[in-house]
């Protein structure tokens, strides 16, 4: 099943995705909370829903070509990303595999929708893209979660663009000054449940293209910390929460590594794609 965010007069809506139209979950079905972190929250058996609600022709339908997108969950409990969880991307940036995953945090004003614009902060001109896979959770995982039962607490997956302001980033060892500009995390469009992609969602082509060039082309099963172990390994630390989003960390081909260095500039258009799952489009624009 395929679900998405929109926006209307009466704010953020959860929407099911069934050929070309959207069906507004809640009102379709008023027990389902509106907001797809809050659903997954209460316990509610999307798939099952949308399974009964995609066989109903009844109303609450929009056409798919006419919404407008939020990021898939625009307040996310935790939004915790991977860096340098690529073997090529690892070694582009002139460093052996880390012996443990980078963790850094993501705040919910870094998010953007796709089809929205992103922003070219005015105090830097190193602006970047990242392609990568997003995981949402989809139950309360506990503490201590083995690898054989992590992909149980996976609700679906989704398509993220980490992009990164690379002087910020550079500034202290720290990388959360510069994954954190506002509207610099592309978030979409769809949610696919994990029960129509490969475990992990292992296998799958990711790619990025800039102004239609292809800069990023790898495989996600070339990951060094997969769905599960990164799960499983977050979980000694940490409990996951439904709503909690994943970011899996992106492959070699990033502007910064490349003779000379490719930026982000004011009119370009991104595009993120990974097999299976969907394809996330923002433009850049100049902040202010």
């Amino acid at each position: 099943m395929k679900f998405v965010t929109f926006k209307t007069s009466q704010g953020n809506r959860l929407g099911l995705v069934d050929g070309s139209q959207v069906i507004d979950v809640n009102a379709a079905a008023p027990q389902v909370p509106s907001d797809l972190r809050a659903a997954l929250r209460a316990g509610i058996d999307l798939v099952a829903v949308a399974k009964e609600l995609m066989g109903k022709e009844a109303g609450h339908r929009v056409p798919l070509a006419g919404i407008t997108y939020a990021p898939l969950i625009p307040e996310p409990g935790k939004t915790i990303c991977l860096g340098l969880n690529y073997y090529d991307h690892a070694a582009e940036g002139g460093r052996d595999k880390p012996v443990y995953p980078w963790f850094f945090l993501r705040s919910s004003t870094s998010l953007l929708a796709h089809q929205e614009t992103a922003i070219l902060p005015k105090v830097s001109e190193r602006f970047d893209y990242e392609a990568e896979v997003a995981v949402v959770i989809g139950k309360n995982t506990g503490k201590h979660v083995t690898q054989d039962q992590a992909l149980s607490y996976v609700f679906g997956y989704s398509v993220f663009n980490d992009m990164s302001v690379r002087d910020y980033q550079k500034k202290t060892p720290q990388w959360t000054i510069g994954k954190n500009f506002d509207r610099t995390g592309g978030f979409g469009p769809v949610l696919v449940s994990a029960d129509e992609l490969p475990p992990g969602a292992e296998g799958l082509r990711i790619q990025s293209r800039l102004n239609g060039q292809v800069m990023q082309d790898a495989n996600t099963k070339d990951m060094i910390w997969n769905v599960a172990e990164t799960i499983a390994l977050l979980t000694e630390c940490m409990t996951l929460e439904p709503g909690d989003v994943l970011i899996m960390g992106t492959p070699a081909g990033v502007g910064q590594a490349r003779n000379p260095p490719v930026w982000m500039k004011h009119g370009d258009k991104v595009e993120i794609e990974v097999e299976n799952i969907g394809l996330l489009v923002n433009t850049i624009g100049a902040e202010g």
